[in-house]
């Protein structure tokens, strides 16, 4: 491995890597006496809930108050982790303008309710590492004039030619301001006109940022979100994503927390085509995670079809090319479903029409600006349980496709999230929507606790039986060594109904069945004794195993005929 100091001359030249690189040995040795210990790998136990930290709210309570007593009630022996969304002061984005990123929010409590709830779980912090709030010190410094932050940001000709960059949104790259001296400036933005990106060919915004994330060990994160860190290096001319200096800077990331607090995972989001997203493995060397972007929309899309054949396609080619990484599988989470992810897995037709019946369902839908300058859907908006349902479908039938989608999160090689969503079994939050004119709205109700206590102990309703279902099968995941991260898939010819895997080491094997459709469905099953994990049921011999509309199995070989 180079040192610090060569990485550092690779993106900066050896005339600023030497003194740069003191500095941040410097701050890696503060970091070094200050953090705490972190699980050194992961294993089949660690199961994550991705949630914000108002989720829950009581009157005159700081809200991550109320998230720990909710969790250490009803979450703990489900979650292992917990991925807390932007907790720092902000002004838009639902947490991702970020104001102050050594702050708490004072509406969540302080760094001190953070410590208490990393007694009860361990924490997964983002670092929102490519922009930041026009409303932080910074950028306000910047437009007063002030030389210390003169090259944070990139101010650039309004006429100069970015049609080459990829954007990930419809509104402009360039955003005009007007300095405190009466200049005006166009700055890069990335994602919004409160979302200032930041100008990484500036070593100094480089060491200010190093020094965040060190902070965010001292502070307890074991598990660190690197948010939309593809686009940090900016080149006019270029796509300005997934630039080589982008990757040694994440190189750079991995070096010092490996470092400063050995075990702490790094995990990239990318959501981008599985080739590109996979290159922040970079060569063992980078992201020990990154997000498993195509999942979503390909569940989702084998289970309104009816179709597993695609997902099974897809599903028979994943690897991860190094021992020490993984996938973050999720099917849900505070964004919508992407739809980059699957094209070119997906006929662009298909994806068209699973776009066109999700609307008709009440799904919203988020496009993107093309370089041609047409638009196109990169984002449905909506909660899993009404993406995967139709509005007349009754309770018990929203249950089951629910359940068999997350089977699939729960058994394929990774570590699994879970978005706080979707273990309370919500529906599509169109108030939310009305309120804040943004359409991630749909999926971010906030709850007060007392209401949704009581809606909890209502054993009727299906976010009760949501609830309920899906941490026992949480559980039953926990209990198994063969979902260990790192024992490998094979996936099995189920036909188009059925997506079928085998979890296997040298020593015991089990077979993962699903039923995507709305008809019975058969599996010729080898011979042999299984027993059924969820349910104890024991199966002997070989022949054709029926499984009903959406049943699943997850069928263990008994050791007495293995």
């Amino acid at each position: 491995m180079i040192d610090l100091k060569e990485r550092l001359s690779r993106i900066y030249g050896a005339d600023v890597a030497c003194e740069l690189g003191k500095r941040i040995e410097t701050r890696i040795l503060e970091t070094k006496k200050k953090a705490l210990y972190s699980k050194a790998e992961w294993d089949e136990k660690d199961v994550v809930l991705i949630t914000y930290g108002d989720q829950f709210f009581k009157e005159d309570e700081k809200t991550l108050s109320t998230f720990q007593m909710f969790f250490d009630k009803y979450l703990k022996n489900a979650f292992e982790l917990v991925h807390i969304l932007p907790f720092y002061p902000y002004s838009s984005d639902d947490g991702f303008s970020v104001i102050d990123y050594k702050e708490v929010n004072p509406k969540l409590g302080d760094w001190r309710e953070i410590k208490a709830l990393a007694n009860s779980t361990r924490l997964m912090f983002d670092f929102v590492c490519n922009h930041i709030s026009k409303e932080s010190h910074w950028f306000k410094e910047y437009l007063a004039g002030n030389p210390e932050y003169e090259a944070f940001f990139i101010d650039l000709p309004a006429d100069t030619d970015l049609s080459q960059v990829t954007r990930p949104r419809a509104t402009p790259l360039l955003t005009p301001f007007s300095k405190k001296d009466g200049s005006d400036v166009n700055i890069w933005t990335t994602f919004s006109d409160d979302q200032i990106d930041l100008n990484f060919e500036n070593p100094e915004v480089l060491y200010q940022m190093v020094d965040v994330l060190l902070f965010y060990l001292e502070e307890g994160a074991s598990y660190v979100r690197l948010d939309a860190v593809g686009f940090m290096w900016k080149e006019p001319g270029t796509t300005s994503i997934h630039l080589p200096k982008t990757h040694e800077i994440i190189k750079l990331f991995r070096q010092i927390v490996d470092m400063a607090k050995p075990g702490t995972v790094l995990i990239t989001e990318t959501n981008v085509p599985h080739r590109d997203n996979i290159s922040y493995f970079g060569n063992n060397d980078e992201a020990q995670m990154v997000y498993q972007f195509p999942l979503p929309p390909l569940v989702l899309h084998a289970i309104k079809n009816g179709r597993a054949s695609i997902l099974s396609d897809w599903a028979s080619k994943i690897e991860t090319p190094f021992k020490q990484t993984t996938y973050f599988n999720f099917l849900a989470s505070h964004d919508g479903i992407g739809l980059n992810p699957i094209r070119g897995i997906v006929p662009e037709d298909e994806i068209l029409s699973l776009v066109h019946l999700l609307e008709e369902e009440g799904a919203l839908v988020s496009y993107k600006e093309n370089p041609d300058g047409t638009k196109s859907p990169y984002e449905v908006n909506v909660t899993y349980m009404d993406a995967l349902n139709q509005k007349t479908d009754e309770d018990d039938l929203r249950l089951k496709r629910f359940l068999v989608a997350h089977s699939i999160l729960l058994t394929i090689p990774g570590v699994p999230a879970v978005y706080v969503q979707s273990v309370l079994g919500s529906r599509n939050d169109y108030e939310g929507v009305e309120k804040t004119q943004h359409n991630r709205s749909i999926n971010r109700k906030k709850y007060d606790y007392d209401v949704i206590a009581s809606e909890l102990a209502e054993e009727t309703s299906l976010r009760h039986k949501t609830f309920d279902a899906l941490t026992k099968l949480i559980q039953f995941r926990k209990n198994e060594p063969l979902f260990h991260p790192d024992i490998k898939m094979e996936v099995l010819d189920g036909g188009e109904a059925l997506f079928v895997m085998k979890r296997v080491n040298s020593e015991e094997e089990l077979i993962v069945l699903h039923n995507l459709t709305n008809e019975p469905a058969h599996f010729d099953i080898e011979e042999g004794s299984y027993m059924d994990i969820l349910t104890g049921k024991s199966y002997r011999g070989s022949g054709t195993l029926k499984l009903d509309p959406y049943a699943f199995y997850w069928l263990k070989q008994t050791k007495e005929e293995q």
